[in-house]
């Protein structure tokens, strides 16, 4: 029996009883992608991508000079007047095109062929005929961090850091490429250690688009998974934080404010129904676009709006692709209804291509009761006599003596060409009227030696017995998907692994690809990490991939056996055939005995029951290496002012005012314990360097401030002159930015005492800068903006209580032990609350989750140690391979210290916080100098 390759997966140790291990995908390729560290120096930029929808489409039809198919119409009327005129088969000499992109046409089969697809019904919306093309951002991906389940157990072992320091790059698959390299080979060769597998944080438009302009992974693609919001009302299908599972439809306080669902809820605030119709269309075209020739696609819907997507995949796909839609039961139980309440979800399946779709027969047990058995209504008894079961003996109120064998009457013809005879049985002769037999006369000789034939009425019947095969085929009514069969649900929409699982197993095979534009929990990606398959998924909001990341650290799976080890997953797992004691086929080959075996007195067909590989005992799989990567532009930040162009710098005007009309709008700032600071008369500085903006604030003594007063404009006694700086709109607040403004907004004569600097993300030495602001000057606090301010025309209708968040900073200490070690205390997140000018502490034992890089490089964050103090996340792989650790790892790794580590080649370490929101809150500290 195979082993896993210990170099890739699991390492020699005293105790070979018990290994863990990874699968990994040595044949894919990866190009290389550069680390976050090398953002600011990126320049292969690439220009947005423009998509154009299919002009036949267009929603009126109408012969008028609006139309823009009239032009192809007419011209197509052209075609077949000119080829009716020639002799059979109506072919041109050379073929003729519409224009430079339109269809080709060879003859008059052509020509009536593409006149007959621009006259179909389909369906129209708003905004449809308006659109006949949309364009995309063309964004680089850059690597944030490098997961390794099995690193991060290994560096543990022992409680040192490994000296094979190339062994850990290996588990990392880490390619520790300079930054020279990282600029000029990126996407342009492969990584040295090829494939991993990928979570990338942005819009699944955008990141579509990156994995086909600068990737070229179209057409590579072999399933993609998605599972868009059911409906267009805002806040029934997302989660706004970890810690919170359950989300009241509507309510301000669990809305969040993220991209990707401001973009599918874009239809809350313009069009309804047609926006949301336009937001699938766009992400189901360039899905299009991934799939290989052989690839499917499947979108889960509610029954709200499965009749709308289907029209827009039959737009898109074209309806000769549809390959079915399936019913999956979605609750255990039904819930109170004005009608008839909704018990299933649905899931639509198109092809790239059904006449070349990769399809592979999944099978069920039978059930020894329930409808199954309801066609087997016959019996034969020990004693090999035959008669109809009884009604009780059908509803299993009596049961069957010991040897009695259930059976049903099957078909012993079909409608294609066969044999046409006579056959003689019983006394009586039997023709197959106007179909053939099923087999040959010497076929149907030995079914009637092997007792296999029946006379019922006046025809002549195959006998097929209960256990002549244990399993039916899969059809597309899936009963057992309810959600009392998803145990530890993290997400409020987590989808059924089964689900997902069934469809990956139907269409994809060992090491092939999947996408899912949708991460949500990540259930697709750990269904595809269990089966083998390589994955990328993606989503905008913070809080999903939190949970995923968590999920996938901490998951655990059989370890199947490979074919070839060298190979990995696409070499495809080894199947076998075996029972148990009681005679039950439990492998992955089980017989099947048909009317073909048994006519021509064969053995058994055997089937492959591609959900039964074999397992090797005693080796713990973990999740493979992985990486999260995000959709950050090279947009030129305030720091690059020098270089930037003059179409740079009109781009970061008109993104500062509208961010000072955003704050206008919506001027409440969510503090910590559900406390909000409401800014006023919020208006530009007159005379500044790097202040966006200036406002007054209550001060905390002040309630009852007047009417006139308060929009006076003016500042009374008890109000607070506060100053307001934004950072770059696609990048981080830089430690430059922070200073300049913090040394302007300090003088004196501006009067100002306080400053907010804003932001979508920050660099970790310009949020120590503003933790230090209060003994360099005046005091200022960082404001988290929710990514959806980048999307300037959703704001008309924006719900001020999510915009602008106060992020804790992560209390982090260092200590060096006697033996030179260090360790890491994550005490919790101290927050300043500016309305209180109070410090504010959330215990480290209520944090999310923590991480730590024992020797961080500036660049990407390789996990080296992950906490999870608020659960028990890692019990499972603790029960498995727990004895092969020391009992205080699993304590370190749920609490709020670190094991012990050396001191790496960087001599510095970096701590990442996970708060309730999803945000990454970063620590860097050096080791030089630790407390002892």
């Amino acid at each position: 029996m195979a082993r896993p390759k210990k170099t890739i997966g699991a390492r020699p140790r005293a105790t070979p009883e018990k290994e863990t291990a990874a699968f990994t995908h040595p044949e894919a390729k990866l190009l290389i992608r550069p680390e976050i560290g090398a953002q600011a120096r990126f320049r292969k930029k690439k220009p947005p991508q423009k998509y154009r929808y299919d002009d036949s489409l267009d929603p009126q039809m109408q012969w008028d000079e609006k139309n823009p198919a009239r032009e192809l119409g007419e011209w197509l009327l052209a075609q077949i007047d000119e080829a009716s005129r020639l002799d059979p088969p109506h072919r041109f000499a050379e073929p003729r095109q519409f224009g430079e992109s339109g269809p080709k046409v060879y003859g008059l089969t052509d020509a009536v062929r593409e006149l007959r697809a621009i006259s179909k019904p389909f369906l129209t919306w708003a905004g449809k005929a308006e659109r006949t093309s949309f364009e995309v951002p063309t964004l680089p991906l850059f690597v944030h961090e490098r997961l390794s389940t099995q690193a991060i157990l290994e560096t543990l072992r022992s409680h040192r850091r490994d000296k094979q320091e190339s062994f850990i790059a290996d588990l990392f698959a880490d390619p520790q490429l300079p930054l020279t390299d990282q600029l000029t080979k990126a996407y342009e060769y492969p990584e040295p250690h090829g494939w991993k597998n990928r979570m990338i944080l942005g819009d699944s438009l955008v990141v579509m688009n990156s994995l086909l302009r600068y990737e070229g992974l179209g057409g590579q693609v072999q399933m993609i998974y998605i599972d868009p919001p059911y409906g267009v009302k805002f806040g029934s299908n997302f989660q706004p934080f970890v810690r919170k599972r359950d989300v009241s439809h509507g309510d301000d306080g669990d809305m969040t404010r993220e991209p990707e669902m401001v973009q599918a809820y874009r239809d809350t605030w313009e069009l309804g129904l047609h926006s949301y119709l336009t937001y699938l269309r766009d992400r189901l075209y360039l899905a299009k676009e991934l799939l290989s020739p052989s690839g499917s696609v499947f979108v889960q819907i509610s029954d709200e709006n499965v009749h709308h997507l289907r029209e827009v995949m039959d737009d898109v796909f074209g309806p000769e692709n549809f390959c079915g839609i399936i019913n999956v039961v979605k609750t255990a139980g039904l819930s109170a209804s004005e009608n008839l309440a909704a018990a299933c979800d649905y899931i639509l399946w198109y092809a790239r291509d059904r006449k070349t779709v990769k399809y592979q027969q999944l099978y069920v047990p039978k059930e020894s009761r329930g409808e199954g058995l309801g066609p087997y209504s016959f019996v034969e008894l020990p004693d090999g006599s035959r008669r109809a079961l009884t009604k009780d003996e059908r509803e299993g109120v009596i049961a069957l003596e010991t040897g009695a064998r259930r059976y049903r009457i099957d078909n012993l013809t079909k409608p294609g060409p066969g044999s046409r005879y006579v056959v003689e049985f019983e006394g009586r002769k039997f023709e197959p009227g106007k179909r053939w037999w099923g087999t040959t006369p010497e076929g149907m000789d030995q079914l009637a030696r092997s007792r296999r034939l029946a006379v019922q009425g006046n025809g002549l019947w195959y006998l097929r017995f209960w256990d002549d095969f244990a399993f039916s085929p899969l059809n597309n009514l899936w009963t057992d998907t309810s959600s009392s069969f998803l145990a530890d649900k993290l997400y409020v929409v987590q989808t059924v692994p089964k689900i997902v699982e069934r469809c990956m197993l139907m269409t994809t095979g060992p090491g092939d690809l999947v996408l899912d534009p949708t991460c949500g929990s990540g259930t697709t990606a750990y269904v595809a990490e269990h089966w083998g398959r390589r994955w990328v998924t993606c989503d905008t909001s913070r809080v999903p991939l939190a949970l995923a990341r968590q999920r996938l650290l901490t998951a655990t799976f059989g370890y199947y056996q490979l074919r070839d080890t060298e190979r990995g997953p696409t070499s495809g797992f080894v199947y076998k055939r075996k029972q148990n004691n009681k005679g039950e086929e439990v492998g992955g080959i089980v017989p099947h005995i048909t009317l073909k075996s048994l006519a021509n007195n064969q053995p058994p067909k055997d089937e492959v029951l591609v959900d039964r590989p074999e397992t090797i005992s005693n080796v713990t799989r973990v999740t493979g290496p992985f990486v999260l990567e995000g959709t950050i532009p090279t947009a030129t930040s305030p720091d690059d002012v020098d270089t930037a162009t003059e179409t740079d710098k009109e781009l970061a005007q008109t993104y500062h005012e509208r961010m000072l009309e955003t704050l206008r709008r919506a001027p409440v700032l969510r503090l910590p314990g559900n406390q909000t600071l409401t800014l006023k008369n919020i208006r530009p500085p007159a005379k500044t360097l790097t202040i966006a903006a200036e406002a007054t604030i209550e001060a905390p003594s002040l309630h009852d401030l007047s009417a006139e007063a308060e929009g006076s404009g003016n500042l009374v006694k008890d109000e607070k002159l506060v100053a307001i700086v934004f950072g770059p709109e696609n990048g981080p607040v830089t430690e430059r930015l922070v200073r300049e403004a913090h040394d302007e907004a300090s003088m004196k004569s501006r009067g100002y005492t306080h400053l907010y600097v804003i932001g979508f993300a920050i660099q970790p030495s310009a949020r120590a800068y503003i933790d230090a602001g209060a003994q360099l000057g005046i005091p200022a606090t960082y404001l988290s903006a929710s990514m959806d301010l980048q999307m300037g025309d959703l704001l008309k209708h924006m719900r001020s209580s999510q915009i602008f968040s106060v992020v804790g900073q992560p209390d982090v200490k260092v200590r060096q032990l006697p033996d030179g070690r260090y360790e890491v205390d994550a005490s919790g997140l101290d927050t300043f609350d500016p309305a209180t000018m109070e410090a504010l502490h959330l215990a480290g034992e209520d944090l999310p989750a923590w991480f730590l890089d024992t020797d961080y490089n500036g660049l990407c964050f390789h996990v080296s140690q992950a906490f999870f103090p608020r659960t028990k996340a890692w019990d499972s792989i603790k029960r498995a391979v727990g004895a092969d650790f020391e009992a205080s790892v699993w304590e370190h790794l749920s609490g709020t210290t670190s094991a012990p580590f050396e001191a790496g080649e960087q001599k510095q370490i970096a701590v990442k916080v996970i708060d309730d929101r999803g945000n990454e809150l970063l620590v860097v500290k050096k080791l030089n100098g630790a407390m002892k």
